[in-house]
């Protein structure tokens, strides 16, 4: 007699099977709420009868066949959906999983997942609305664990869900399969909102906290994507690029929660198995031939990550992939990064040449006082270098930050105490 499958299997095929079913019942009911009811009650009967009778041979085909039938269930009763689809198509039939299967490898299975995820990171939405709604729809995150990772009350981020669906039901979003140049437009935005994803978790210094966990479900999302399409270059080097940032979580704080600047890090923190997935990553999208701004931000990365000391680091080919994401993706932002680069290159004064035309740009924007507070404290220009870092830390968006400046303009202080 078969064994029943592990609890932990099956909270896996659960999880792992959410976006696919999601999507598939998506495109069954066009109906955000409507497919992840039906799939929660799917899961609710998985758990009650895959112990009993034995995992099904396709666990997700099954889930959407229950939910598709649940959802198709609650529409005859409800009378929501003034037309549904063709009675043959999804009447209720005894063994259908292959099928289904079947029907669920062709093209519709990525076109799903990829509408499912655009419809998450719509424009319509603030940031905020589609991060919290990925999360919740895409992953499967609860509402309680999304407003703890955001620092919010719960009902709060309950409401903030609410009005992000309410504004994808009123945008109308199609369901059509996407021709070629809206799926590259969806790509590109789909990216974008995983990375978003990411950063969120990435300013956190508590690597055990709610919020930093976001990082490792940015990570999946991507690798979501990439099985999807595998030769696909920038998801590639958006994959490298955040599995790289995220190598170097251990070494970021300290012990009091300040951040530590790359060079001080403790680099035999870095999680070393991490980083040589990244760099075969790179490897791979190289060979395509098609660079973009998220393979050159990866290569950069791979560039600090491959020197064993500061003073091994490359800043010559820094600099040069910064000019090659300058004309790509050219940004005050990116500007300011590379200076960094034309600081231990060719000196503080050169990248202080190099920002200054971005004060108009960035003056509201923390980093740039902070480079700026620094390059002028490297030239002796002490007052200067007091009058930036007292601009950075009052645009500081998190107490770490704030925190690392003051020591930067204690040490000032002491310094100028010493040559006084």
């Amino acid at each position: 007699m078969p064994q029943p499958p592990d609890p932990d299997w099956i909270e896996s095929r659960l999880i792992g099977a959410r976006p696919r079913a999601i999507a598939a019942l998506l495109r069954y009911f066009r109906d955000l709420d409507l497919a992840e009811e039906a799939f929660q009650e799917a899961c609710l009967r998985a758990l009650k009868s895959w112990p009993e009778n034995g995992p099904p041979r396709d666990a997700e085909g099954w889930l959407i066949m229950v939910g598709r039938n649940t959802a198709l269930d609650h529409v005859r009763r409800q009378s929501k959906l003034t037309e549904l689809p063709p009675e043959d198509a999804m009447s209720d039939r005894e063994d259908v999983e292959p099928v289904l299967a079947e029907r669920l490898d062709s093209a519709d299975y990525r076109d799903d997942i990829l509408r499912l995820l655009f419809v998450c990171c719509h424009p319509d939405l603030p940031a905020t609305q589609q991060i919290a709604l990925a999360l919740r729809i895409v992953s499967g995150i609860s509402v309680r664990d999304i407003a703890r990772a955001f620092l919010v009350h719960e009902r709060a981020m309950e409401q903030r869900i609410t009005r992000a669906k309410a504004r994808i039901a009123k945008a109308g979003v199609p369901f059509e399969t996407p021709g070629p140049v809206e799926r590259s437009e969806r790509f590109a935005a789909v990216s974008a909102m995983i990375y978003l994803v990411f950063n969120e978790g990435y300013t956190d210094a508590n690597p055990a906290s709610e919020r930093a966990n976001l990082c490792g479900e940015a990570i999946r999302l991507a690798r979501l994507m990439l099985r999807m399409f595998p030769a696909e270059p920038e998801m590639m080097g958006l994959l490298a690029l955040m599995l790289l940032q995220h190598s170097r979580q251990g070494a970021r704080f300290d012990e009091t929660g300040a951040p530590i600047l790359l060079e001080d890090q403790d680099r035999s923190l870095w999680n070393r198995s991490m980083i040589a997935e990244a760099l075969a990553i790179i490897d791979k999208a190289m060979l395509h031939h098609q660079p973009g701004p998220y393979q050159i931000q990866a290569a950069i990365a791979a560039l600090h990550a491959r020197a064993g000391k500061p003073e091994d680091t490359d800043w010559a080919g820094i600099d040069q992939l910064y000019q090659a994401l300058e004309r790509r993706a050219p940004s005050p932002v990116v500007t300011l990064n590379r200076a960094v680069a034309v600081w231990k290159l060719e000196g503080a004064q050169s990248a202080l040449d190099m920002i200054a035309p971005l004060d108009n740009a960035l003056g509201g924007y923390f980093y740039f006082h902070g480079v700026r507070g620094a390059l002028l404290r490297e030239l002796g220009r002490n007052d200067e270098a007091r009058d930036a870092f007292g601009a950075a830390i009052g645009l500081a968006s998190t107490a770490a930050d704030a925190t690392h400046i003051r020591k930067q303009l204690d040490r000032l202080e002491r310094s100028g105490a010493q040559t006084s």
